[in-house]
């Protein structure tokens, strides 16, 4: 497990996916990293192991579909079908019917009752996923748990859970940033930096 969270830091900061500046979140809060996992559309090869990352995190859990949230998580989901042959569904990012062909708001095939693993990239307080997830449910589906990448720790499993799910996560950003500190990748005040913005 620490070899494929060493490799997989490595493949992050090796395509460009792990960027240090000034950046605005989805939280609606700033930091000064972050990761882009909307690459992986262009490493296909990275993309492939990711996948079978999130796999063996899918393997203890009882799900009938995956989820993907829009919509950078829809490529992941997407070869984490393929890679585990299981059918997956996403929910439209406007969260609402379109106006023309069949007028869905929820793409792929579904019945009622079914339970739905969510498949997110990564998470800093879960907003994407505590919107999307009622959505889902109003469809007369079943949420208990989501799957990301990587988890920010900046509250998203404590949100999750005071909604009554569950989140899981392959690596931590703080982990992250170990990896690659003592690879060299970046330096002690840059990881600092970080660290510093995390705990605030």
């Amino acid at each position: 497990m620490d070899d494929q969270k060493r490799q997989l830091a490595l493949d992050l900061h090796e395509i460009g996916a792990v960027k240090f500046g000034t950046f605005t979140y989805n939280s609606g809060g700033t930091g000064p990293m972050y990761v882009d996992l909307r690459l992986l559309i262009s490493y296909p090869k990275v993309l492939k192991k990711i996948a079978k990352l999130y796999a063996k995190q899918l393997e203890s859990l009882e799900y009938d579909r995956l989820g993907g949230v829009a919509y950078g998580a829809l490529p992941i989901a997407g070869a984490v079908s393929l890679e585990i042959e299981k059918p997956w569904i996403f929910m439209r990012k406007e969260g609402v019917k379109k106006d023309h062909g069949l007028k869905k708001a929820l793409e792929g095939e579904y019945n009622a009752g079914e339970t739905i693993v969510m498949i997110e990239d990564l998470a800093m307080k879960a907003t994407a996923l505590l919107q999307v997830i009622p959505k889902i449910e109003a469809e007369g589906l079943k949420v208990k748990e989501a799957v990301v990448l990587l988890d920010y720790q900046k509250g998203a499993r404590e949100n999750m859970e005071a909604a009554g799910y569950k989140l899981h996560n392959f690596i931590t950003i703080h982990e992250l940033l170990d990896i690659l500190k003592n690879e060299g990748k970046i330096d002690a005040a840059k990881r600092q930096e970080c660290v510093d913005f995390l705990a605030s």
